[in-house]
């Protein structure tokens, strides 16, 4: 079915800007999540046509009123691709309880909030596609960032688990770990340090967000049903494993 609802959890920049079109162009109803740029979200309405919706993916009580709302007025949600994340780097002897609990909660407590709240309905109707952007140093770890690469490694075994009690509903679940990605976030790191990360890259590049994009595509299609509870790692042979 080409008119398929997909939510997508940050999807008006970066990576998640990519996958949310990307998915249109493929025929999906798309909504893309975003968390407070209002300006940037209509511009991005406005250039792409795909509707966004505010709201906290770390908040459960709004994710679960988004997506009746969403159900009500587009129809049921059957791809899911949990994309949201921030960072709040930082030593763990410097880090304080707010950097990490922020961090855990949008990165890895969206997760189970967005997929408790659809997981119902998939089940009822025996098919679902839940894709987890998990991330190269949730897989290798990364200095000065305890708290993200605690929560992208939470969302590898989450899928893992939520694989196995969906396989047999016709829903899949898996993720994707990016490597370094040409976003704001990664440009944001100082030049001298992103020389380095590039020259540790066998591609010798930087990953661009429709690498990215491609992955979901291939997890999300409806023949993709023999394919569950797997990690795709998208990092241009940085980690290999």
């Amino acid at each position: 079915m080409a008119s398929r609802v997909a939510l997508v959890t940050g999807g008006t920049r970066g990576i998640g800007r990519a996958i949310s079109i990307a998915l249109k162009d493929a025929g999906r109803k798309v909504i893309a999540n975003y968390a407070g740029n209002d300006d940037a979200a209509k511009a991005f309405e406005a250039e792409t046509g795909i509707a966004t919706a505010k709201f906290d993916v770390g908040d459960f009580a709004a994710v679960s009123e988004v997506v009746q709302k969403i159900t009500a007025d587009t129809g049921p949600i059957e791809i899911l691709v949990n994309n949201a994340g921030i960072t709040r780097d930082g030593t763990l002897h410097k880090m304080d309880e707010g950097q990490w609990d922020a961090v855990i909660q949008t990165n890895l407590g969206s997760c189970f909030n967005t997929c408790r709240a659809v997981i119902d309905g998939m089940r009822a109707r025996s098919f679902g596609r839940i894709v987890n952007v998990g991330s190269i140093n949730g897989q290798m770890g990364q200095y000065g960032q305890v708290n993200y690469a605690a929560a992208k490694s939470g969302i590898h075994g989450f899928t893992k688990a939520l694989a196995q009690e969906g396989a047999g509903k016709g829903i899949t679940v898996n993720a994707i770990a990016p490597g370094y990605v040409d976003t704001d976030m990664v440009r944001a790191v100082p030049p001298n340090v992103l020389e380095k990360i590039i020259a540790r890259i066998p591609m010798g590049r930087l990953g661009r967000a429709e690498d990215i994009a491609r992955g979901v595509m291939f997890l999300t299609a409806d023949d993709a049903d023999f394919i569950t509870g797997s990690t795709l790692s998208i990092n241009g042979g940085q980690h290999m494993y």
